[in-house]
Parts: structure tokens; C-alpha cells; sequence
């Protein structure tokens, strides 16, 4: 539980839903997920399982399909594996107040066949191909000279198409079908 301390320390489980917990459920690869969230201000998080737990970055404008685009990833804590289909509202007076839904969700591989995924991270650059339901294909993550900051960048694949942009096309979680919005009327 080393890995979550920074987790752990910033929430009120009595108060907030989210899950403490590390349990991995029953999947054939490593998960990754994109959680949208609305809180101080809307941006997805991007979640790749790495050394048993969720690494995360927050993606202000969301994740692309068009390898043109270069996504502003900010590192963040990581956190637990159970989170993978948490999906619900952190009160506000918490930190990361705000609504969650699971935009994406899937398992992935990793393209640097002779370096481990924590290697990767190590050095700045993780490669990847995701399977998500609505997300397929090569990502690339790289950090910046500057602390925290990585580039969230679609690779030149099949799967990339500059036409497409599912963060405005299908805003609807992958596990709930609800929308943000749905969370507002409650």
C-alpha cells in the first residue's frame, strides 16, 4: 500500500464513495481506463495499470484520435486498482470533489517488448496499445522537462482518424451509459 500513501491521505472515506481498495478484478491483460470528471474544472483521467496500481494523469481536453494532437497529460496519484469502475459523485468539500463517470475503459499492451512498464515510466516514455470500447490503437505518453507534465499522443496507426473526436461524440459512460449531467439532476 506504499504506492497509494499519496491516495490514501487525501481522502475521508466516510465521506467520500471512492474505493480504497486494490482489488483487481478478472481481466486477460492489464486494465487502462479514462475517467471523466467534473470537478473544479472538467478533464479526463487517464489510468494504466503499472506495477499493481492505476498510474494517473489528468487530461485537460480529453484523449485524441488524431496523432496531430498533443495532449497536456498532468501525473497525479496513483491510485487503486478498485477504482477501475468506480462511478459516482465525490462530495465537494472533498478532494477531487466533483461527478466521475468511466468514459473508457478496457485492457492494453505494452509496445516496448524488451523494457517492463515500470521501466518505461522510469524513463518518460510509455508505449501502448490500447483496447478500449471506445479508444483502440497506439498511445504514447511522454514526459516533458517539466515536473509532472507528460504528452498523451495517438500514434499513426489503423486506428487514428483525424475526422473523429469521441470526447464531444460520446460523452456517455462505458459502464453506466449515463453522462455527467445525469449525476447533476439527482
Amino acid at each position: 500500500m506504499e504506492k497509494l500513501e499519496d491516495y490514501l491521505k487525501k481522502r475521508n472515506f466516510e465521506k467520500s464513495p471512492e474505493p480504497g481498495d486494490n482489488k483487481r478484478g478478472s481481466t486477460k491483460g492489464p486494465i487502462f481506463l479514462i475517467q471523466k470528471h467534473s470537478a473544479s474544472s472538467l478533464h479526463y483521467d487517464f489510468r494504466l495499470e503499472i506495477g499493481g496500481v492505476l498510474k494517473s494523469w489528468a487530461i485537460p481536453k480529453g484523449p485524441s484520435v488524431d496523432p496531430s494532437q498533443k495532449r497536456l497529460a498532468i501525473e497525479t496519484e496513483d491510485h487503486p486498482l478498485g477504482y477501475a469502475n468506480f462511478e459516482g459523485i465525490i462530495p465537494e468539500e472533498e478532494y477531487g470533489g466533483g461527478i466521475v463517470i468511466v468514459w473508457d475503459k478496457g485492457i492494453f499492451k505494452n509496445l516496448k517488448e524488451k523494457m517492463s512498464l515500470e521501466e518505461s515510466y522510469n524513463n518518460g516514455q510509455i508505449e501502448v496499445w490500447l483496447e478500449g470500447e471506445k479508444l483502440k490503437g497506439g498511445y504514447v505518453l511522454v514526459k516533458t522537462k517539466r515536473e509532472e507534465h507528460w504528452l498523451l499522443i495517438k500514434m499513426k496507426d489503423e486506428k487514428a482518424d483525424a475526422r473523429k473526436n469521441p470526447v464531444s461524440t460520446k460523452p456517455q459512460s462505458v459502464i453506466s451509459g449515463k453522462i455527467i449531467e445525469d449525476f447533476k439532476s439527482n
